[in-house]
């Protein structure tokens, strides 16, 4: 009975982390370049039961016993949002031609990030910057400084400026992007020490006045929320029936009368 509770539990548990999962992709469903979560979910290995009868050397299987579930892993899926139209000079939209996911490149705490969200603003030092305030790069690693917001991205990821080329953003790309670790501001790192390659000019287009809208299915998102929950509320019935059934086996069963 006692391992019942463990495995009604872990039912429970995986349910909420899939609810806040989630629950965090629908709050970013406006987010520019944001790109959704899914998990897997996978079952612990079952175990064999087997009895031995009294007087006896031999044994019985009497069968397997699930043991639980848990979230082995919580990977975003990079497929390609809508484009959204905003005519703001800043705002750039990346568009992948091949297999491949191509990036931003910005600098955090003097690391090179990589993003989606090509929603930028100039500070007052002139330097290209995400909504957050990281210094977005170009080809060389550098940070981009331009006059003012009215500059002109050709679709090779060329700025320019008054009619003279100011730099060339610093565009990435990654054949296997589910590797990648998901941080916050939608900035993704990378364990290799060398980081991204540089994409080819027909790896991705580059929009100037529109962003890359969230990947979030809001529909099916409310329909998952919707299982998550009855699932948690099933295993928490049972965790309930389980604690009855215990009480009972304590208080009546065992009780003996005088």
């Amino acid at each position: 009975m006692l391992r019942g509770f463990f495995t009604a539990a872990s039912g429970m548990y995986a349910s909420q982390r899939k609810t806040e999962m989630i629950t965090n992709n629908m709050a970013n469903a406006q987010t520019p370049g944001f790109k959704a979560d899914y998990s897997h979910i996978r079952a612990f290995p079952e175990m064999l039961i087997e009895r031995f009868n009294a007087g006896s050397s031999r044994s019985e299987q009497v069968g397997t016993l699930h043991t639980g579930v848990y979230v082995q892993e919580v990977i975003p899926r990079f497929i390609q949002g809508d484009s959204l139209q905003t005519d703001r000079p800043t705002d750039l939209a990346l568009m992948d031609r091949t297999d491949g996911t191509a990036f931003f490149s910005v600098e955090q705490n003097n690391e090179i990030k990589y993003t989606r969200n090509g929603k930028f603003t100039v500070d007052p030092e002139g330097i290209l910057t995400t909504e957050n305030g990281w210094p977005v790069l170009d080809a060389n690693g550098n940070r981009i400084r331009v006059a003012s917001e009215q500059f002109e991205v050709d679709e090779a990821g060329w700025i320019t400026e008054n009619g003279v080329q100011v730099a060339r953003l610093r565009i990435v790309r990654s054949d296997n992007p589910e590797d990648l670790s998901k941080e916050g501001d939608g900035l993704f790192s990378t364990d290799i020490n060398a980081g991204l390659p540089l994409a080819e000019n027909a790896d991705f287009t580059l929009s100037q006045g529109f962003v890359e809208k969230s990947n979030v299915d809001v529909t099916r998102s409310m329909t998952d929320m919707i299982t998550a929950y009855r699932t948690f509320e099933a295993n928490q019935k049972m965790l309930q029936a389980y604690d009855r059934s215990l009480d009972k086996a304590v208080n009546e069963i065992g009780r003996v009368n005088g």
